[in-house]
């Protein structure tokens, strides 16, 4: 990348000066571009997970290069001194996690990992709701002025070391393992959109992209690492929580045009999600 954009800002000089000094995480969100893209080239760790509506993608680290969709919650991780290269189909807004490799190195040392599976791989579309729940603890520190202050930051910091550890050194897939081509995939996301406010079955879901109900089910999990029901139960707190965000409409309004039975069952659905209740979803965005 020949420059870094202004809303990908480098730490002071004065932290770059001294390393030591620099918090173990920070986090950042970012608007991503339409269009042929690199990401900036960081001296940290930086785990991008998405924010908002899926949109397809292609991504190429060195000469690996792959294609999928960007889910809510999915993330990817850009090693540190390494940029990767995206091509969006539309804008998108990533929350990044930047984290120090002298983190992992030593956390890596402590649970007995060797220096090889020590180093973080390029990787894309991974969902794990460990990493998830990191992410969004540290958006809301971010959001309300970091009131848990640095002990908290280093705590998500470690826990987050660990589980990128975990998840590097699992045994990979099978070469069998498959999942729902992109096309098709895209297809049921657009469909799932566009009739989020209707009672949505998984045979359904299986006739749209082109499946028999027992091949659907484990080809959509393995594409978007969630179980159909669950993944479009998260798409619903979504559109939810947006309209709250908005807060035009009513509760029963809003439950009603995110396809939920009622509100309090959208109450339920978002303090599981979330972990937060529609007032207080609403109370963010005055």
């Amino acid at each position: 990348m020949t420059g870094r954009p202004d809303y990908y800002p480098a730490p002071p000089p004065a932290l770059l000066a001294g390393a030591e000094r620099l918090p173990l995480l920070d986090v950042l969100t970012s608007p991503v571009p339409l269009g042929l893209f690199d990401s900036p080239v960081d001296h940290r760790h930086v785990l991008c997970l998405h924010l908002g509506e899926p949109v397809p993608v292609s991504y190429r680290a060195g000469r690996v290069e792959r294609q999928g969709t960007r889910l809510h919650g999915q993330f990817c991780v850009v090693p540190a001194g390494s940029s990767t290269r995206w091509t969006l189909t539309a804008p998108a807004t990533s929350l990044l996690l930047r984290l120090a490799p002298a983190l992992i190195d030593e956390t890596a040392g402590a649970m007995g990992v060797g220096a090889y599976d020590a180093a973080l791989a390029p990787s894309i579309h991974v969902r794990d709701p460990q990493v998830e729940r990191i992410g969004w603890m540290m958006q809301a520190e971010e959001r309300d002025g970091h009131p848990g202050g640095r002990l908290f930051a280093d705590s998500l910091a470690s826990a987050l070391a660990a589980r990128l550890l975990v998840l590097q050194t699992r045994k990979a897939m099978p070469a069998s393992a498959r999942s729902l081509p992109a096309w098709r995939l895209r297809r049921v996301l657009e469909y799932v959109e566009a009739h989020l406010d209707e009672d949505l079955t998984l045979p359904q879901l299986a006739a749209v992209a082109g499946y028999s109900l027992s091949h659907f089910k484990p080809l959509f999990r393995q594409a978007t690492g969630l179980p159909a029901h669950r993944f479009v139960m998260e798409r619903r707190v979504e559109r939810a929580r947006l309209r709250l965000q908005e807060g035009r409409l009513s509760l029963t309004a809003i439950a009603a045009e995110a396809g939920f039975a009622h509100a309090g069952h959208m109450a339920r659905c978002m303090r599981r999600v979330l972990g937060a209740s529609p007032s207080q979803i609403a109370g963010t965005a005055r």
